[in-house]
């Protein structure tokens, strides 16, 4: 990450009392963000993003002609992935989803025929996944206070909800009765929208409003926080005390500012990650939907003061929501279709980085055995005698016996270090 300019180098002109009062100004800005982190989620979005990155990568080669990719292309893309580093070396740390080879002095990439497979098999589950984003689109477009969405900003979103990048050609003609495109901004493409036709009663209903109907009791948000936070618990008993506001009622008559829009504005951000399928959504695009949804302008400063429904995080420095409910520890609870199989990807990719590491340590321990860093020691053990390193314990059967305990830190370290060689 990189380092904060001091105050004196961006404004040179500044005195020292006035540089103290923006030291102060900005650790009030930075305050704004603090939230007591939560391992598991933390460790949650933190397999996501590593599948997120791979699943971009995957894209972009599924989409090169012949899908193969010269890795100097990929390279070119590292920055807008917010990757760093070389692109081979990423693709080596994923054996069983990547293939590289060398032809005419250039490197390329393909996808393995393990991952194509998986290619496949998500494919068929999204294309008959049509009734459950029609629904979706549907939903959305109904907590809109126009009923419409603006095209580029839901492809922001899109792969959020589970939306293929097709969704306009595939979904749309086929419901001619529920969607329609809408452009008034002099066919201009930036103004292209989807517009709801219809609404649709059967579908105005939260799924705080589903529990609540099969619990036989009345709508209100769940509190995901431990005991001993006694402050948050109270403030979120106080807030649950008001009705509970429909996300898709008609918020015009609410007030801004008060209670009865706040309420509102937590059942609709509560309502959207149910519909995502991570039930995680970065803040930012959130905010762009700030006029259709009717956000507030600092949407994370009210996301914060409700910590036993949402978890703020700041990993890899974007700023993302998490419904609390969704997880229990670090694992998702209910997982949509297509969430299950892109399971089966993300098990894919940590196989192969396990292969890789192991390879690796391999490739250390020889250099460290030509460099005379491992040294030969002979002991009695069982009524036999053991090296602590010899040819016939390379395949680690007996590694718990022949590695010391510092050795055994170094190996698992260097086992599940991702960074690159």
């Amino acid at each position: 990450m990189a380092a904060i300019p001091r105050i004196s180098n961006l404004f040179p002109n500044t005195k020292t009392s006035s540089s103290s009062s923006l030291v102060l100004l900005f650790s009030r800005s930075f305050s704004l963000w603090s939230m007591k982190k939560d391992p598991a989620l933390e460790s949650a979005l933190s397999r996501n993003r590593r599948w997120i990155v791979n699943n971009q990568l995957k894209n972009i080669i599924l989409r090169c002609p012949d899908q193969i990719a010269p890795v100097r292309f990929i390279q070119k893309k590292f920055k807008t992935l917010d990757l760093q580093g070389k692109a081979l070396n990423w693709f080596k740390k994923y054996p069983c989803c990547f293939e590289t080879y060398l032809k005419d002095d250039e490197y390329y990439c393909k996808l393995t025929k393990r991952m194509m497979s998986l290619v496949e098999e998500e494919e068929n589950v999204k294309y008959g996944m049509e009734s459950i984003l029609v629904d979706k689109l549907a939903k959305l477009l109904m907590m809109s206070s126009n009923r419409r969405l603006n095209v580029i900003k839901f492809n922001e979103l899109k792969r959020n909800f589970g939306f293929p990048d097709d969704y306009l050609v595939w979904i749309l003609p086929k419901y001619p009765e529920m969607f329609r495109i809408v452009n008034r901004g002099s066919g201009r493409r930036s103004m292209m929208e989807i517009e709801l036709v219809s609404w649709q009663p059967h579908l105005a209903t939260s799924s705080i409003e589903i529990l609540a109907h099969e619990k036989n009791t009345e709508p209100h948000f769940e509190c995901c926080l431990p005991l001993s936070w006694t402050k948050s618990q109270e403030r979120f008993l106080e807030f649950n005390k008001a009705p509970y506001i429909s996300p898709y009622s008609d918020a015009r008559g609410l007030e801004e500012g008060s209670m009865e829009m706040e309420k509102r504005v937590i059942g609709v951000v509560h309502e959207l990650l149910s519909l995502t399928l991570w039930k995680k959504a970065s803040i930012i695009k959130l905010g762009h939907f700030r006029r259709e949804f009717g956000f507030p302008e600092k949407l994370n400063v009210l996301l914060l003061r409700h910590p036993g429904i949402f978890y703020v995080s700041n990993k890899y420095q974007i700023y993302t929501v998490v419904l609390r409910e969704g997880y229990c520890g670090s694992e998702l609870i209910d997982k949509d279709p297509l969430v299950v199989v892109k399971d089966k990807f993300g098990e894919l990719m940590q196989e192969g980085l396990h292969e890789y590491n192991r390879r690796r340590h391999v490739v250390n321990l020889e250099k460290k055995k030509k460099r005379g860093l491992v040294v030969m020691k002979l002991e009695r053990k069982n009524g036999r005698t053991i090296s602590e390193m010899s040819e016939h314990d390379d395949d680690g059967e007996e590694r718990g016996e022949i590695y010391n305990p510092e050795e055994r830190k170094r190996f698992y370290r260097s086992l599940f270090d991702e960074s690159d060689p």
